[in-house]
């Protein structure tokens, strides 16, 4: 009995392990399924991705070989076309071929260069001339105009001179295109030239020559040397064409600053009027209260017995009389300057702005004189004026344009003309203002005050760092 039950122990326990092991099995089953379920899967999606991959191809290929053959097509037509043009003119040249060799009188080709030389005359000054000519302003002045005229002649020569250089049709051709550019771009710079831009147009154009030269050093090698020496001429040409063309817009300024100087003197003549008139009535109401004290002495006097008061109303009627008169003459002064040319000229200077090499000449009517020179000094520049010749004269803006005209060269703006500084020692200008007048008292020390004392003590400020 204990035998059998041993050994359905056994057997149950070995039922145990087949059934674990069963389960194992079964596992192990399942999770090579998945796998290989795994593996089809990305089997397929892989199939899939290059299908698609391919039909895109496909579809490409397609698309190109439809464009292919749409382009082949017309090709096939602009062959046919050509084909055609060419059989045509193949057969046109071997008629007239033949026609010149049957018949050589038959073509004029006396006519033929009689045709080309009115065809190059009707373009102008030769083919090598732009065909379009923009209006430049050197045009409306015959000085200018002749100035240009004789500059342009240079350039023709130029051109005349180095074309014979030029063996080869292609070279020549190359420089013909090449020398048509050339002005054209010219014709350009001095279009776009203003007053203000005289700088950028010169570097235009002598970017122009650069750009050229930098073309011909990358083209025919063998031309480059002439090229290279015919470019390095005909730029100062170009400089000069365009220092012509702004002598015109350097005339215009100086026109308008003409104008503004003409007006600025009206208004400064204005002012100093202004000025005058308001002396004039000063001078009036101080002569109405002198007036007003004679009458009143002299009716003292008239009403007055004892003889010393009498003398001493006599003595101050007398004094009176004269300051009415000094009155009378300074209203007679102011007049004339109202009315007249008389005034002040003066030469200063202002060492602590400008130095010891520039002057200002210039001319007022005031009374006081002082009173211009302290206006000049005001808030524009950091120290006063020094006055080296202040010239009273009937005609001061005579006296004022002799000195001006005798500086000319040494004018320090010579398009502004209202900025009256001029380059000058004081030597030389004593000697010219006193040339003009003997009699002018003409200071030479550049005293300068106020500069010198400011010098001084930065210098001390410096010395006690």
């Amino acid at each position: 009995m204990f035998k059998k039950i041993k050994e359905w122990f056994h057997l149950e326990r070995s039922l145990e392990e087949k059934k674990r092991l069963l389960i194992e099995l079964e596992q192990t089953l399942n999770q090579k399924e998945q796998l290989v379920e795994s593996i089809k899967l990305e089997a397929k999606a892989s199939i899939q991705s290059e299908l698609d991959l391919l039909v895109q191809q496909r579809v490409a290929a397609d698309s190109k070989l439809s464009e292919t053959m749409d382009n082949l097509s017309s090709v096939e037509k602009k062959v046919t076309k050509l084909t055609n043009a060419a059989k045509k003119f193949k057969a046109d040249s071997v008629g007239i071929k033949t026609l010149i060799d049957k018949f050589p009188n038959a073509v004029n080709y006396d006519l033929i260069a009689e045709e080309l030389s009115i065809l190059e005359s009707a373009l102008g000054e030769g083919v090598l001339e732009t065909l379009v000519q923009l209006n430049l302003h050197h045009q409306d002045s015959k000085l200018l105009k002749k100035e240009m005229t004789a500059n342009n002649r240079e350039i023709t020569k130029l051109l005349k001179a180095y074309e014979g250089r030029y063996n080869t049709k292609a070279n020549k051709t190359i420089y013909h295109l090449m020398v048509i550019g050339l002005k054209a771009e010219l014709q350009n710079i001095l279009h776009k030239l203003k007053y203000t831009n005289l700088t950028q147009m010169e570097s235009e154009a002598k970017a122009l020559i650069d750009k050229y030269l930098t073309i011909c050093g990358e083209g025919n090698a063998s031309i480059l040397p002439t090229i290279t020496k015919f470019l390095t001429e005909l730029e100062p040409l170009f400089y000069n064409a365009i220092q012509i063309e702004y002598k015109y817009y350097v005339q215009k300024e100086k026109e308008k600053e003409e104008q503004r100087l003409i007006r600025e003197q009206m208004k400064l003549e204005a002012e100093e009027r202004r000025i005058l008139e308001e002396e004039k009535k000063k001078l009036e109401k101080e002569a109405e209260k002198y007036q007003q004290e004679l009458a009143k002495n002299r009716e003292l006097l008239e009403k007055e017995a004892d003889p010393e008061k009498r003398m001493a109303l006599a003595e101050r009627l007398e004094e009176l009389t004269q300051q009415v008169n000094q009155l009378e003459e300074q209203k007679e002064e102011i007049v004339k300057r109202a009315n007249g040319r008389a005034g002040y000229v003066y030469v200063i200077s202002n060492l602590g702005s400008f130095g010891n090499q520039m002057f200002k000449v210039g001319m007022t009517r005031r009374l006081n004189p002082q009173d211009r020179i302290d206006e000049l000094g005001n808030a524009s520049v950091p120290f006063r004026f020094d006055i080296h010749a202040m010239v009273f004269s009937d005609n001061a803006v005579g006296l004022e344009q002799a000195i001006h005209e005798r500086l000319a060269e040494k004018r320090v703006n010579k398009i502004n003309l209202r900025k009256e500084f001029f380059y000058a020692d004081v030597a030389s200008l004593q000697e010219l203002v006193q040339d003009i007048d003997p009699t002018v008292e003409f200071t030479t020390t550049l005293l300068a005050e106020e500069y010198r004392q400011s010098q001084s003590i930065q210098e001390e400020a410096l010395h006690v760092v």
